[in-house]
């Protein structure tokens, strides 16, 4: 089902018909990748705001015969943390199994849900950022962690007696409320990333890489305590929309298990295949959201 309100009104009152010939070569990728991977697959371009675990339940639902497992083909600015949850809640009512397979990026809110998957695919090029989440204000999506910045660092400097007067002025702008939303993102954030670690990704980790000790719910927890932390830091990343590849990601600092999808020919083919077209499709259509299944479209 084409989300019709993610075009802009100026395409025009008539929206256009489906193209079927590229929704019929869409969906024919799609079911190549579930049978590589012995899984349902559910396509999602899209910032994440709410009503999209509306669609996403929506889309599940529409699946006739569904298997055990899910791969989720995730590309995203980012969002809402709150969705993200929702998003997930949907898509463990239904499967044993999530894969999250990240063709480009999956940003911010977007990193929380893939760290919600039992096992993630990328390539050499896709990316993950820092789970900064964001916070709809004035009809737009702001990341929390820079409002927290400021305020704190504004903070600092008028306990030392240092603010210009100019920094007096925008201290006094900053609401107390948003700013306890703000932290209260931040948190959950952190909570949800410490809870699916543990949960789903971590759940086979069973003895230490070098000494084989036995690996408690305790280590697990903590191992993803220091995750979230790690990717919780502006201080480290500098920036909202820093892209951290596949390879840090797996180096000595993070130490996560990602799977490169380039290391099977035949599912690298269908993956970029699906993905090329899906995104020349959705900017020919201009579409902004699109969630895609077998029988969703």
């Amino acid at each position: 089902m084409l989300d019709h309100s993610a075009i802009p009104s100026g395409s025009g009152d008539t929206v256009r018909p489906v193209d079927d010939h590229v929704k019929g070569q869409l969906t024919r990728h799609l079911d190549d990748i579930g049978a590589t991977l012995q899984a349902d697959v559910v396509a999602i371009v899209s910032p994440i705001v709410p009503g999209l675990e509306l669609r996403l339940r929506h889309a599940i639902e529409t699946l006739p015969c569904k298997r055990r497992s899910v791969a989720v083909i995730l590309d995203t600015p980012g969002g809402v943390v709150e969705v993200v949850e929702r998003m997930v809640t949907a898509l463990r009512s239904v499967y044993e199994e999530v894969t999250v397979i990240v063709p480009d990026r999956a940003m911010s809110a977007g990193t929380i849900f893939a760290l919600s998957a039992d096992r993630i695919m990328m390539d050499h090029l896709s990316c993950l950022g820092p789970i900064d989440p964001q916070i709809e204000r004035d009809g737009k999506l702001v990341p929390a962690l820079s409002y927290l910045n400021q305020f704190e660092r504004l903070n600092r400097k008028a306990q030392d007696g240092a603010l210009t007067t100019a920094e007096y002025a925008l201290l006094n702008k900053l609401d107390l409320g948003e700013l306890y939303q703000f932290e209260q993102a931040r948190e959950l954030s952190i909570d949800l990333l410490i809870k699916w670690l543990s949960q789903y990704k971590f759940k086979n980790w069973n003895a230490t890489e070098t000494r084989q000790l036995n690996v408690t719910e305790e280590m697990k927890i903590d191992r993803a305590r220091e995750i979230a932390a790690l990717l919780n830091d502006p201080e480290k990343w500098h920036s909202h929309g820093r892209a951290i590849d596949m390879n840090t990601l797996r180096g000595e600092e993070v130490k996560l298990k990602i799977d490169s999808f380039e290391d099977d020919p035949e599912l690298y083919e269908q993956i970029r295949d699906y993905f090329e077209l899906l995104k020349d499709y959705m900017h020919r259509e201009q579409l902004l959201s699109f969630i895609h299944t077998k029988e969703y479209f």
